[in-house]
């Protein structure tokens, strides 16, 4: 099969495995791509870019933008998770942004590995949210609470970490 054969096959693929799922996804801004919004429980939603190169599938996903505070503490705390994490990895940008990778390869492409894909890409993401919250972004959260509470505000996004927000 030549590449071109082995691309357009590998789009077709992507393309009804998402027509045939429940999630909402649109075609990305370049050839080949497509974006697909999954659905969290901690993080509201982990938008995943999937984009069909020459041999492979290249997923990506934004997890937390660079954390304000204890930036080793967050960063050896995904680095331990790339060891447990089957085909996706965290890495961070020039702007310390921490960002989910995973590649399949075209050969053989299906729905399954899709679906496997898209799976630990959600639970990458979504699984370790509230702890990279908390230890990166603390004495923000902390901040918004007290904010919030002297204020009448809604504390609704920040109940996840009332035990650790309201004793402070």
């Amino acid at each position: 099969m030549s590449t071109d054969d082995l691309v357009q096959a590998a789009e077709v693929t992507v393309r009804e495995w998402l027509e045939a799922s429940e999630l909402e996804w649109e075609l990305g801004a370049s050839n080949g791509e497509f974006v697909v919004t999954l659905p969290g429980e901690k993080k509201l939603k982990t938008v995943t870019s999937l984009v069909v190169g020459d041999r492979t599938l290249k997923a990506m996903a934004f997890v937390v933008r660079n954390p304000d505070e204890n930036h080793e503490e967050v960063y050896r705390l995904l680095l331990q998770r790339n060891l447990r994490i089957p085909g996706v990895a965290y890495g961070i940008d020039g702007a310390g942004d921490v960002y989910l990778t995973g590649r399949l390869p075209l050969a053989g492409l299906d729905g399954e590995a899709l679906d496997r894909l898209l799976g630990v890409m959600l639970e990458a993401s979504d699984g370790i949210f509230n702890e990279v919250l908390s230890r990166g972004f603390l004495t923000s959260m902390k901040k918004e609470w007290r904010w919030r509470t002297t204020h009448g505000e809604s504390t609704r996004n920040l109940e996840a970490f009332r035990h650790l927000l309201e004793n402070d």
